[in-house]
């Protein structure tokens, strides 16, 4: 048996922001029981530190700096994954919108993805990972034998993030919503460090108009083909 055999399974889930690929992740890591690895957390964590002490998103080596010597950590309340930085709760303050813009910038720098990926690849643990974002598959996790990338049109995710923040009474624009998601896709795309892209034995599903139980589903039947039968 080789080595990569002896490691535990990896079900990688990448995608554009909006596309579904969180939620789904987290869906799946419960029926499986397998750990959970939201990978933006980490870049959004990074993202917010430098907003907090005002580095500029300019400054590679200062970013990388950062990245290297970053405080955070996670932890799981009723299912939930909590993200802690320098020991406060910021699991809400990684979500909003300035940081996730933020963090495409902090994402493309070499230096800052390679000071997380060891940090990534250590949530590989028995029985298995669930690893959510946008270099699982290509990158972080390239041995991995069940590889989703998941996709949705730039108007349906804009949709869905404009109500979520309704529903938590965030006045905002769909507009300006899809003018975001068109230009943080720009920039996970074209960057030179791990753009976004499918791996080559991903296998591609469009959420577009397709509801989570039904996502969930196919993904499933792939997981139970490829690793569990």
């Amino acid at each position: 048996m080789s080595d990569t055999n002896r490691l535990p399974p990896v079900v990688t889930i990448d995608g554009p922001s909006g596309s579904g690929k969180g939620t789904i992740a987290k869906l799946l890591a419960d029926r499986l029981d397998f750990v959970l690895l939201d990978s933006g957390a980490l870049y959004r964590a990074a993202a917010l530190a430098a907003l907090n002490k005002e580095v500029d998103l300019s400054n590679d080596k200062l970013l990388t700096r950062l990245a290297k010597d970053l405080d955070v950590s996670f932890t799981l309340d009723v299912g939930q994954v909590q993200v802690w930085l320098e020991g406060c709760d910021v699991t809400a303050d990684i979500r909003m919108e300035r940081v996730g813009m933020a963090a495409s910038k902090v994402a493309a720098i070499p230096g800052v993805r390679a000071a997380l990926l060891q940090r990534q690849r250590d949530f590989r643990e028995a029985p298995g990972l669930v690893a959510d974002g946008r270099d699982m598959g290509t990158t972080v996790f390239p041995d991995a034998p069940v590889k989703i990338y998941l996709t949705a049109s730039a108007e349906e995710r804009a949709r869905r993030r404009f109500t979520q923040l309704r529903e938590r009474g965030v006045s905002v624009s769909l507009r300006d919503l899809l003018e975001d998601i068109r230009a943080r896709d720009a920039q996970d795309m074209d960057r030179a460090a791990s753009p976004l892209a499918p791996a080559e034995d991903a296998v591609e599903l469009d959420s577009t108009g397709v509801g989570i139980d039904e996502v969930l589903q196919r993904v499933l039947l792939l997981v139970r083909d490829r690793v569990l039968s």
